[in-house]
């Protein structure tokens, strides 16, 4: 019932997800968090069973401290991504088997923008656009219409925001709210969420977005 999107542009990632928190056919909150900071320059937005996102993800981003305190620097993109899907995948042949899948993004000063693709199985790929959970069914044709690979970030929003209307109208479970961050060379940052409030406010003062800063 929950949803994670990710859209890789020309000099940036842009990651949304919903914070919807459930428990079978009951809601339960609404101020979940699903996105989480690796680095100052890389995100994590996990998905799946609640306990197992909240300790496989506690566990990434410890080791992630521990990492920097050891050796004075942030791991990499793609070394973060290797770290996580090898934790991933060697779980499941013990019994702490973890039901969650992930969207990694982020910005290297070498690579530019990378966006990466995890499943619960450990296995990991590259992409453009994408993402894990019941709404990508309806967002998948919208990112393959829209999707351009030199798009800004302002179109990247407008994409993902075609992406949450859809989700409105057609999922049978109601996503209230969808959080947004921006992963460039200055950083993370966090946009404007889309929910009903924002895109009423959109329908009033016309095209221009606010972003709000996190550093």
């Amino acid at each position: 019932m929950e949803t994670i999107l990710g859209v890789k542009g020309a000099d940036f990632v842009l990651l949304a997800s919903d914070t919807m928190k459930a428990k079978s056919v009951m809601w339960l909150d609404d101020e979940k968090t699903k996105t989480h900071r690796i680095t100052d320059y890389c995100m994590m937005s996990t998905i799946g069973d609640g306990g197992d996102c909240l300790q496989f993800s506690d566990f990434i981003l410890r080791n992630m401290d521990l990492y920097k305190v050891t050796n004075g620097y942030d791991l990499t993109v793609r070394g973060a991504v290797h770290f996580i899907r090898s934790n991933l995948s060697a779980y499941l042949r013990c019994n702490m088997k973890y039901q969650v899948a992930l969207l990694v993004g982020g910005f290297d000063s070498t690579t530019g923008p990378e966006l990466h693709y995890i499943d619960q199985f450990g296995n990991s790929v590259p992409i453009r656009y994408g993402g894990h959970g019941a709404g990508i069914n309806f967002c998948t044709p919208i990112f393959e219409e829209f999707y351009t690979s030199h798009m800004d970030s302002q179109a990247a929003y407008d994409v993902i925001k075609k992406c949450v209307i859809e989700l409105y109208k057609r999922f049978v479970i109601n996503l209230r709210n969808f959080d947004l961050f921006l992963i460039s060379k200055e950083g993370i940052t966090k946009m404007t969420p889309i929910n009903q409030e924002s895109l009423r406010a959109d329908i009033l003062a016309g095209p221009k977005r606010r972003l709000l800063n996190t550093k």
